[in-house]
């Protein structure tokens, strides 16, 4: 058979012997590595909004793509719709690691060295953080 008419046959072990238990597994590894990465690096980032953003983006797309190849896998769907839903969902977790975030990240290092340069200027004289003393005392009444 042609390598295009491959496309069109069904995903099963008999018609894809050598990528029917390594997509599988492959795709259970994935999404059980999805989860546990979203859940360290969130808990490890909570300050920063912008990366967990990032990382829930990863897991959705992870999770929609792992998941669903699971399911082809089960209910054998040809090979096409497999492919197809592997190379955009691949293509979506580049697309969001490399395109969609870095100008964020790029924006929120800016503000927060801004921050950090502020902070600082605002300390560096010794008597910033005390208070001044009042001039003249206000007199109790009794």
């Amino acid at each position: 058979m042609w390598p295009w008419e491959y496309l069109f046959k069904a995903f099963t072990q008999i018609n894809f012997p050598d990528l029917y238990l390594p997509f599988l597994w492959a795709s259970i590894l994935l999404l059980i590595a999805t989860v546990v990465v979203y859940n360290v690096r969130t808990r490890q980032l909570r300050r920063h909004a912008i990366y967990v953003q990032m990382y829930e983006w990863l897991l959705w797309t992870g999770i929609i793509t792992f998941s669903l190849i699971i399911v082809y896998w089960i209910f054998k769907f040809d090979m096409i719709i497999v492919l197809g839903t592997l190379v955009t969902g691949l293509a979506m977790l580049v697309w969001v690691r490399f395109y969609r975030f870095p100008p964020d990240f790029r924006a929120y290092e800016r503000q927060l060295a801004k921050s950090r340069y502020f902070s600082r200027q605002r300390f560096t004289h010794p008597e910033s953080t005390i208070r001044a003393k009042n001039s003249r005392r206000r007199r109790r009444r009794r």
